[in-house]
């Protein structure tokens, strides 16, 4: 396994900053339409009630970062899959899972609140659990050519929060006061918008597949269960620490969508940062698995969305 692990290394992306800002402006669109749900007492009830914010909280940043550093234990994979697997864990819940969430018909106020807070504590969580995790990887294995691996990473709190009132605050801001205040449209362009946003979605996807369609016909085969295993952890992980905690269902729902869909868009432009990581550093198992995250997670997530959908639930369980 690992040595065919190594051939990852030399692999070489096509990444640029107009196709993150094409995810970010499809990611506003689709925000705007998941915020069509949304009503604003759904936020007093996780004021007066922030069992389920805590608990999606601790899945996120405590919960799946132990997990995932357990797997590749198991796993023993090169120190560039190892680290880009707990790179993954350690940053926040992504965007999309709001729009997951609201097809699971989870709780939607819940998922966004959820989404901004994380974002936001990614700023030093992220590099907390990056150093804490990887140096336990490291020290295990005493792995000395994982060392130059594990750089110190630094997020801008000010971009961080940019991030959250462009992509978060303002679509949802506008989708609530068309919610509250014009019901009657809202209820005729609330579908159309929902139809329009998986579209858009799914030609995003497909776009992102074919930039990096060679890369990933030559060594998904390498990736493939370890990706797939590892986000089956993580939702396994949100849904069971939410039952645990005896959450509503429509709260365990949220939670398991947070924690199995990570930001692996922040984890790529980490990578591919100079001022973090340096150039001269072969990274390819990292950005492979990160890249494969990114479409992966959104497959099990409309998979998972769609499952959850079909089962009703019961007034009992919805507050």
């Amino acid at each position: 396994m690992k040595e065919a692990l190594e051939v990852l290394d030399h692999v070489r992306l096509n990444f640029s900053p107009t196709g993150l800002l094409a995810l970010n402006i499809t990611i506003a669109f689709i925000m705007f339409g998941v915020a069509l749900d949304i009503k604003f007492e759904h936020f007093k009830e996780l004021v007066m009630r922030p069992k389920s914010v805590l608990v999606g909280i601790i899945s996120q940043f405590l919960v799946l970062p132990a997990v995932t550093y357990l797997f590749i234990l198991v796993l023993n994979p090169t120190p560039t899959v190892a680290l880009g697997m707990l790179l993954i864990a350690a940053c926040p819940g992504g965007n999309v899972s709001n729009f997951m969430s609201a097809m699971a018909k989870g709780n939607l106020a819940l998922s966004v609140s959820l989404t901004g807070i994380a974002t936001l504590a990614a700023t030093f969580m992220t590099p907390i659990n990056f150093a804490l995790w990887g140096r336990f990887y490291i020290n295990f294995y005493n792995n000395a050519s994982a060392h130059e691996l594990l750089v110190p990473i630094e997020i801008d709190f000010f971009q961080m929060v940019q991030t959250v009132v462009i992509l978060l605050g303002i679509p949802v801001f506008v989708g609530l006061m068309f919610s509250q205040y014009l019901p009657k449209f809202t209820a005729k362009i609330r579908k159309p918008i929902r139809q329009l946003s998986i579209i858009i979605f799914i030609a995003y996807v497909i776009i992102l597949l074919s930039a990096n369609f060679d890369h990933f016909r030559k060594f998904i085969h390498l990736v493939f269960l370890i990706v797939l295993v590892h986000n089956a952890l993580a939702l396994i992980s949100g849904y069971s620490l939410s039952s645990l905690a005896r959450l509503p269902r429509i709260d365990r729902r949220t939670i398991t969508i947070e924690t199995g869909i990570q930001n692996s868009g922040l984890a790529l432009v980490l990578m591919f940062n100079p001022k973090i990581f340096p150039p001269e550093l072969e990274l390819g198992g990292m950005t492979i698995i990160a890249a494969w995250w990114g479409v992966w997670h959104i497959l099990s997530g409309f998979g998972v969305s769609y499952l959850m959908s079909r089962y009703k639930l019961s007034k009992a369980f919805k507050a």
